[in-house]
């Protein structure tokens, strides 16, 4: 059987062959992996990518006593992270500036960003980190930027409302990832969850920004008759700050995140650094948070909020609630 090998593909194999770090090279492999055609024909191919990606992943990145860096790896934090993309001049960077104190460069020009820069929004007291991608288009894609895409936790694609094109951008966005195999949804998935054809999906939504300009609302209404049915959709301004608050809202809504506050036994609860837990953990879960020992050693706790009264004390699987305050008894 032929292999029939897409552009995409073919576009990534160029990238490796120019590749000239480490870096490059193995962002060039995982590409090809995610847009060869999956058939009887291309099985071998497969194989033999994904060979090539462990050995790469295994192998030392630089020489001895110097460290080269991939700089579309992002060290997480916060409740989540959730990758900014879209196309030149849509508004990214000035929409993490606005949310955050990252040192976005928001200029008048294509490309102003060359490297991703993570910035730290809040919701209340709940932390949730932004990446500003550098912009892409169907035709130029960062090597590298991809791997960003499929360890986010939700992907906003960002369209400009005021631009004539906004339509061609949006599109553009939904198919650089779905031509790399990164299928966006509007619900809350996994990382690395995947569909019976084998496609990541990513949770996702899209950001129209700029919508305090002459033209936005009409645009924004027609993205959304063609794209609401599938993805969320929100219009937003970081001129005006319109929707700013309800989109860090939906982001946490989306995370599916509790926060949960320590309290020491006679002492007020420390309300200012909450512990970030995925909905539905446990006192257990609590405590390893605290400390890795601490689940062993936990003899009781005693919790207010989701008990029947202010500071019962709950069994180890107690399924803590948003909010909760938690007094956990460990010997020392």
């Amino acid at each position: 059987m032929p292999a029939n090998l897409s552009p995409e593909y073919k576009r990534a194999d160029e990238q490796y062959r120019q590749a000239k770090t480490h870096e490059e090279k193995l962002a060039a492999l995982e590409e090809m992996l995610a847009t060869i055609p999956k058939h009887k024909g291309t099985e071998h191919m497969q194989a033999d990518l994904k060979r090539r990606i462990a050995k790469m992943r295994e192998a030392p990145t630089a020489k001895a006593g110097a460290r080269s860096r991939d700089i579309f790896h992002v060290e997480r934090g916060g409740a989540g992270q959730v990758v900014l993309l879209g196309f030149p001049n849509c508004g990214k960077s000035a929409l993490v500036g606005a949310l955050s104190n990252a040192r976005v460069s928001v200029t008048d020009y294509p490309f102003g960003t060359h490297a991703p820069v993570p910035g730290m929004a809040f919701h209340e007291d709940v932390p949730i980190q932004l990446v500003d991608m550098p912009p892409m288009t169907p035709e130029a894609v960062p090597p590298g930027m991809m791997g960003a895409c499929r360890s986010a936790d939700i992907l906003a694609i960002v369209v400009d409302l005021a631009a004539p094109d906004a339509l061609e951008q949006l599109d553009g966005c939904l198919n650089v990832l779905t031509n790399r195999g990164i299928w966006p949804i509007g619900r809350r998935v996994g990382r690395d969850e995947r569909d019976a054809e084998g496609r990541q999906l990513k949770t996702a939504l899209v950001l129209g920004t700029k919508d305090d300009l002459p033209g936005a609302p009409d645009t924004f209404a027609t993205l959304r008759e063609l794209y609401g049915d599938r993805l969320p959709m929100l219009s937003v301004s970081a001129t005006t700050r319109h929707n700013l608050d309800a989109f860090v809202s939906h982001l946490f809504t989306t995370l599916d995140v509790i926060r949960v506050y320590c309290k020491q036994p006679g002492k007020p609860p420390d309300l200012g650094a909450p512990f970030i837990l995925p909905r539905g953990s446990s006192v257990v879960d609590m405590a390893r948070a605290v400390h890795r020992e601490f689940p062993e050693k936990l003899k009781y706790a005693c919790v207010w909020g989701s008990a029947k009264f202010d500071g019962q004390q709950v069994p180890r699987d107690h399924v803590l609630r948003d909010r909760d305050i938690v007094e956990l008894h460990v010997p020392s």
